[in-house]
């Protein structure tokens, strides 16, 4: 099973509809496969396929710290053991926890000498799966795994992270050809959980120098998790394609395809309804 994550470093160039293009494709070409939308604070391919978040198969949870004041000892410790600024130490005073930024990474806990950082068990978010049915297609082999975060969280990697595990196992299970992991936008941690691991990455963008900047962002830390990635240039008819075709050659990548503007997949998008569209890339 290959394990392609589909990413971008800018919003809105089109990389949802990009791996449901790519996912669909296979599908039509006999090959099984799972699509996980990792994008959790705001995933849209179910959208864009016309589903429902019907059939939860399960929540996500995430350990966060529990002060004992009893045993602490206001060292200070924790706080600068924290690497997501999620613990606020006053002077003379307790640490502070800051729920929203917290990982769970539990660092703090394991370095508190007195043992005074207990963990409590928090529900964080949901998993959904779903099975899309293509149009003309009699194999039907696509399966649609969905992370969804509660409203107003911060931290949503561990979340990631599970959708991830859960998508894994179940692409496994049913053995399947593709797992498909389309992330969020930008280089941020949920994007870093998602692509670890990937046997290459696709990195969608667009002419424009928003677009330009922000694949450069994305390659360098695709390098940086050693995950090898191809460029697709999204609506390649629609500006000046000369800064990403430089920023290609920079990183010794080839344009991996351009896909120009297309009214019909524009129109099938707003409707949420890539799922009927023949539309191939």
């Amino acid at each position: 099973m290959k394990k392609i994550a589909i990413t971008g470093g800018k919003g809105g160039v089109g990389k949802s509809t990009v791996a449901i293009l790519i996912a669909m494709e296979m599908v039509r070409k006999g090959q099984k496969v799972v699509l996980a939308d990792c994008d959790v604070e705001c995933p849209n391919d179910y959208l864009l396929l016309n589903q429902k978040l019907k059939d939860k198969k399960q929540n996500t949870y995430s350990e966060f710290p529990k002060l004992n004041k009893k045993k602490c000892k206001k060292c200070g410790l924790c706080a600068k053991t924290c690497r997501q600024n999620a613990i606020f130490q006053p002077k003379d005073g307790f640490p502070v926890f800051i729920k929203d930024l917290c990982s769970g990474c539990g660092a703090c806990s394991i370095v508190c000498p007195q043992e005074a950082i207990d963990t409590i068990k928090e529900e964080t978010g949901e998993i959904y799966q779903s099975k899309p049915q293509i149009t003309n297609n009699k194999s039907q082999n696509f399966y649609l795994i969905t992370g969804l975060s509660k409203p107003g969280l911060e931290e949503t990697g561990p979340i990631v992270d599970e959708t991830k595990n859960f998508a894994i196992n179940f692409a496994q299970k049913i053995k399947a050809d593709y797992l498909f992991l389309d992330t969020a936008a930008g280089t941020h941690c949920p994007v870093i959980s998602a692509l670890m691991g990937a046997d290459f990455a696709y990195c969608v963008t667009e002419p424009t120098p928003m677009g330009a900047y922000d694949l450069e962002l994305i390659l360098e830390l695709c390098k940086k998790l050693k995950v090898p990635a191809k460029i697709i240039l999204n609506q390649s008819d629609l500006g000046n394609k000369k800064r990403v075709e430089q920023i290609a050659k920079k990183f010794k990548i080839e344009i991996e395809k351009e896909i120009p503007y297309s009214k019909e997949i524009a129109d099938a998008y707003s409707q949420g309804k890539l799922l009927s569209s023949d539309y191939e890339i």
